[in-house]
């Protein structure tokens, strides 16, 4: 069994616990419900955007810790003032130590920005359940949903007012998403069943999506000059965590490589 099949799994068996303990009703009815989400599409293709996703990170399946000495606070606000594009946060906690009151602090902080729900969406409760915590973005993660939930799932997201970032890692996964305009595709470095980073999957498969869509380069990027390199083929957004969170100051780091872009 590979590492995502594993997370999957266990991914179903806690989501169906969530939803015999928590109505649909209650998450409407809290209070980020009915907060206007932030645009992820207008803050990676405005002018001078930096283009960054910057990652709150603790743990990986495949690196163990990471960094659990620094609070959500100080990274959000140190990547507030590094003039992120957006914030990520991992709200999955048996494999990656997030949880979802790690982005609904950041949320309190972050007014400004828009702020991606990175987990594993299998189910519809999911994405209520980021709107109510506030999040703006959710992850549509290919190789793990059919063509017909990419769809569903995409179009609950959009009627909630959310927008949806899909990430693909092979020309398999993007030939499960149905119409490729105007969508964030996610390009994943890293293999999901082996765990292993690869920077080419992106130049590879950015030939593969039409100019209309916005393209994100994820995992793997350490060097601002790979984000120079990956702009000339297209790419508005880079989804970068491990980079800053393995650091002292996540904030500071981020600062430094957004400092060296060109």
């Amino acid at each position: 069994m590979t590492i995502l099949e594993k997370i999957i799994n266990f991914k179903k068996q806690e989501i169906a616990k969530i939803k015999s303990e928590i109505p649909v009703k209650k998450l409407v009815e809290s209070p980020n419900f009915k907060r206007t989400p932030i645009s992820l599409k207008a803050s990676l293709t405005a002018q001078n955007s930096t283009g960054i996703i910057a990652e709150f990170k603790r743990q990986s399946p495949s690196k163990g810790i990471i960094n659990d000495k620094v609070s959500v606070a100080e990274v959000t606000n140190g990547y507030l003032n590094a003039n992120v594009a957006a914030q990520s946060i991992l709200t999955d906690t048996s494999f990656f130590g997030g949880t979802m009151a790690d982005l609904m602090e950041a949320r309190t902080i972050n007014q400004i920005k828009p702020i991606l729900r990175k987990d594993f969406v299998i189910d519809g409760f999911q994405i209520v359940e980021a709107k109510a915590i506030g999040a703006d973005v959710i992850l549509l993660i290919a190789a793990c949903l059919t063509p017909d939930q990419l769809k569903n799932y995409g179009q609950l997201a959009n009627d909630l007012g959310l927008e949806v970032l899909y990430e693909v890692h092979n020309q398999e996964d993007l030939d499960k998403i149905s119409d490729l305009d105007n969508k964030i595709i996610g390009i994943n470095n890293r293999d999901l069943k082996t765990f292993k980073v690869d920077l080419e999957h992106s130049i590879a498969l950015a030939n593969q999506i039409p100019d209309s869509a916005i393209k994100v380069s994820e995992s793997g990027i350490s060097d601002p000059r790979i984000v120079t390199g990956l702009k000339e083929y297209g790419f508005q957004g880079f989804l970068i965590g491990e980079n800053f969170m393995k650091t002292d100051n996540p904030g500071v780091s981020c600062q430094e490589f957004v400092n060296q872009i060109r």
